[in-house]
């Protein structure tokens, strides 16, 4: 959910928009974006919206943004050409206007001198932010590694970095991801030798997972499938998607006759294909996890088939990552995993320490606010800082909420402003609130009860005996003794409320519910959800 914003008396941009994926206590939930309550009381002040990059978790939240405010979107072109894609299935392609930069061109956006500076990643086409304004620059670096030989030959424009230390950065907001990584990030292009010996040999068919913007990847495996005598097929929808895209920038190059569709795979010898698909996190319906549960379309593995997950296992996706890595087995693959040992089938996009230390070192910033990672990466963060006196004023350890303003006499915290979350059911796209989230963490834990009954509207007596449903409770048909002592609950509850309460169905449910769940809390611990069903006779 990255996102921030810059102001300058009364003009404001806004750097990332960015999603973030659900963790298991979030139940139904799609995707979660930041509230953006702040932009909406200042959407008069809004001038721009400009992205570092095109991961999800920077352009991710654009639609549901755009489509309460309205700003210009600045980016670099694949960056904008993945933001096409998602703005066009909203329906808000059309209505909004997309901005290309590129290194070396700098752009003004009200009083905001803003500079795009080209940096890798392991994504194409990011790169840091220098935002110049009367006051001073600020550097806003995105995600950055310094890989020295990214696939497409584009290194990191360190001597851009090194002149801005040179002529003075007020303030430094820095990647903190790999904080905590001794050492260098190794190079995209460290993949590639054990790709190749896996792909060497490899009797079968071989499958590589990875995140379907990693083109970095996507070029090694086209190369190697190339090399030796296999075709490539992409699958997945954003994989497909984002491989045409690629494809069509001249930013993926695959030699003619090299690509096959999917619904083609079975016509070929499974020694004759590499597949990139993607499900490298254990999305259930992601087109690894339908492999491995065999009930993909087009895709069936076999025993001695190669399966390749390349990429992190991000907090919270363990289990789901590790149960579709059992089916894969199960199918008699073999599977190659990011397991600490032997060459890397994954390498991270985020600086490790060493690299963090150069970005230091080559700003020296005035102040310095450590981003993007957990708290105890921006509080390392600020110790390297520290450790190196890179820095020469103050440090600034930030959390979402968190205001810093800067004028000629220095910089301090001011007052927090009104952040969170909006969590998304995209089968829906409503959001989904605190209270439903509530009652469905009630349900999962408790479970629910549904007592049905049919009460005569004219003498409201009862008709017949309580019918009682319930599911994730108890077994009922197993707990005689607590259905017959929650049906005379609820007779008791009735024969104690006059004709007006029973007559009223809002009054006489809320009566039951409460008398209900007092019940089963003290009959059995567990206070599940009551819903009762009166039917008019």
């Amino acid at each position: 959910m990255n996102m921030m914003a810059f102001e300058y008396d009364d003009d404001l941009i806004v750097v990332d928009c960015g999603i973030m994926f659900p963790d298991v206590e979030l139940l139904g939930v799609d995707i979660v974006i930041p509230d953006i309550s702040y932009l909406r009381e200042n959407r008069s002040r809004l001038r721009a919206i400009i992205l570092t990059h095109g991961h999800e978790d920077h352009i991710g939240a654009l639609p549901y943004v755009l489509d309460e405010v309205d700003a210009p979107v600045y980016g670099s072109p694949f960056t904008l050409a993945l933001v096409r894609a998602k703005l066009s299935e909203h329906g808000l392609l059309e209505s909004t206007d997309l901005r290309e930069i590129s290194s070396g061109a700098p752009f003004d956006v009200g009083p905001f001198h803003i500079e795009f500076i080209h940096l890798t990643h392991s994504i194409i086409d990011a790169g840091a932010l220098a935002i110049s304004t009367p006051l001073g620059t600020i550097l806003h670096t995105g995600d950055f590694k310094f890989d020295p030989s990214p696939t497409d030959g584009r290194v990191s424009d360190l001597h851009r970095l090194a002149e801005l230390g040179r002529q003075g950065v007020l303030a430094l907001f820095s990647d903190s991801t790999n904080v905590e990584r001794p050492g260098m990030t190794p190079s995209e292009r460290a993949v590639r030798d054990r790709f190749a010996e896996i792909i060497a040999e490899a009797k079968g068919r071989v499958l590589i997972s990875c995140f379907s913007t990693s083109l970095h990847r996507l070029q090694i495996v086209t190369d190697l499938a190339e090399e030796y005598g296999r075709r490539i097929c992409f699958v997945g929808r954003s994989m497909y998607q984002n491989s045409e895209i690629a494809r069509e920038m001249g930013r993926l190059k695959i030699p003619d006759g090299l690509l096959v569709e999917p619904q083609e795979l079975k016509k070929l010898p499974r020694e004759r294909v590499a597949v990139a698909l993607t499900g490298s996190q254990g999305e259930p319906l992601a087109a690894l996890s339908r492999v491995a549960v065999k009930s993909h379309r087009w895709l069936a593995l076999e025993p001695g088939d190669d399966v390749i997950v390349s990429a992190r296992i991000i907090p919270g996706n363990e289990k789901s990552i590790f149960r579709m890595i059992d089916h894969l087995y199960r199918r008699g693959a073999r599977v190659h995993y990011p397991d600490g040992s032997g060459p890397p089938v994954h390498v991270s996009g985020h600086a490790s320490a060493e690299e963090l230390k150069l970005m230091l070192n080559l700003i020296r910033p005035k102040y310095f606010v450590p981003i993007h990672g957990e708290y105890r990466q921006l509080y390392g963060h600020v110790q390297m800082a520290k450790e190196l006196s890179a820095v020469s004023d103050e440090m600034f350890l930030l959390e979402s909420g968190d205001v810093l303003e800067f004028d000629s006499d220095g910089a301090r915290r001011r007052e927090r402003v009104k952040v969170g979350r909006v969590c998304i059911d995209v089968g829906t796209l409503d959001e989904v609130g605190d209270v439903i989230l509530k009652e469905r963490r009630h349900i999962s834990e408790d479970g629910i009860v549904i007592p049905i009954l049919a009460i005569n509207e004219h003498t409201g007596q009862l008709e017949t005996q309580p019918e009682i449903v319930s599911r994730g409770f108890v077994p009922l048909d197993e707990a005689q003794d607590l259905v017959a002592s929650a049906r005379e609950v609820i007779l008791k509850t009735i024969e104690k409320s006059n004709l007006e309460e029973v007559g009223d169905w809002g009054v006489i449910k809320e009566k039951i519910r409460v008398a209900l769940r007092r019940h089963f809390d003290q009959e059995t611990g567990k206070r599940p959800m009551v819903l009762p069903v009166i039917l008019e006779v």
